[in-house]
């Protein structure tokens, strides 16, 4: 697991890495991203998260540098991403969607040609080449150094895609989808090297359809829906804004809700309801506390609870919350 040693607040506070006021950007009439601000800190694993269309991949090129904000600031390291993208290239390190590295270049001949083009400095012939074999061995493509690009499977061409990515050890890691494709042992090689880096100081941001990656290597996260972001913060924060929940079949032999409603007393933090299939799902805040009290209940009538599940708040349950909202709804987490 990444160090979380220093504070996120005070990072972010203190040093931020990348800062975004306003944000928007547009394609001809359509506003992809409509006026978002962020605040990064220098070291932290940020985790950018939304459903497909929601704006996310459009944020990650304009933090990049690869396109201008159509109105709002940006600034990566102090920088202008854009206007000021190759005094940022050396410093920045980027991991897309889809990469458009020349197919006939070997590996090895790709990661050099790779880190020329990217470094500031121009190392030595021993020390390139040494971090060239390092890198490779980093994520076990030693053995297809000499093959060419376009001979590689998809998910080799992923690990390729990390090392260009991080042999320049940027201060900033810009990571959209890394682990598409992979199989668990290529994701548990990739999340290896990321988690040496960030513990190293690299500030990470990570867009990612796996929510559980999310939920375990990221600092803070932000869930974008429909160009905004919907809801930001730690994941200990986000997750105790939503409810734990009880799902049970509904005990044969009860006239309506209302004695299990009665039996439980109720409070204002708890809402039950049933659907057509019989299924109970009770929403809490203080999951202890009702399960207890259902327990109590049930064995005080004699009823037995069939399919009992007890499950506190997840990042999934808040993703599918966040895909529900509408623009009003937008304004009222603004709000908040």
């Amino acid at each position: 697991m990444p160090s979380r040693g220093v504070p996120v607040t005070a990072r972010v506070a203190d040093d931020p890495a990348i800062v975004a006021t306003g944000l928007r950007c547009s394609y001809g009439g359509f506003e992809a991203v409509r006026g978002i601000d962020l605040s990064i800190g220098r070291g932290e694993f940020f985790a950018l998260l939304g459903t497909n269309g929601a704006g996310k991949t459009t944020t990650m090129e304009t933090l990049e540098g690869h396109r201008p904000a159509s109105s709002g600031s940006v600034r990566v390291l102090g920088l202008d991403p854009h206007r000021q993208r190759r005094a940022l290239r050396p410093r920045l390190g980027m991991m897309l969607q889809e990469s458009g590295f020349a197919g006939e270049l070997t590996v090895e001949a790709t990661v050099t040609l790779w880190l020329r083009l990217s470094s500031s400095e121009q190392a030595s012939p021993a020390n390139r080449a040494r971090t060239i074999r390092e890198s490779l061995e980093s994520l076990e493509l030693t053995s297809r150094a000499e093959t060419r690009v376009q001979q590689l499977s998809g998910g080799q061409r992923r690990r390729l895609d990390l090392i260009l990515a991080t042999v320049n050890q940027p201060e900033i890691l810009c990571l959209d989808e890394p682990t598409t494709g992979l199989d668990p042992e290529s994701r548990e090689r990739t999340w290896n090297v990321v988690q040496r880096l960030h513990q190293g100081g690299t500030t990470i941001l990570l867009t990612t359809h796996y929510l559980e990656e999310a939920e375990a290597m990221a600092d803070r996260i932000a869930i974008m829906h429909n160009g905004r972001i919907a809801v930001t913060g730690t994941i200990l924060d986000v997750l105790a804004a939503q409810p734990a929940q009880i799902r049970f079949q509904f005990p044969e032999g009860i006239p309506g809700i209302e004695p299990l409603t009665t039996g439980l007393r109720l409070t204002g933090a708890e809402t039950i309801v049933m659907d057509s299939q019989g299924t109970c799902t009770i929403s809490t805040d203080d999951l202890e506390d009702t399960l207890s009290r259902l327990l109590t209940w049930a064995r005080a009538g004699d009823h037995r609870l069939r399919r009992l599940a007890a499950t506190e708040a997840s990042l999934a349950e808040v993703f599918r919350t966040v895909s529900t909202f509408s623009d009003e709804d937008h304004g009222k987490e603004a709000a908040a």
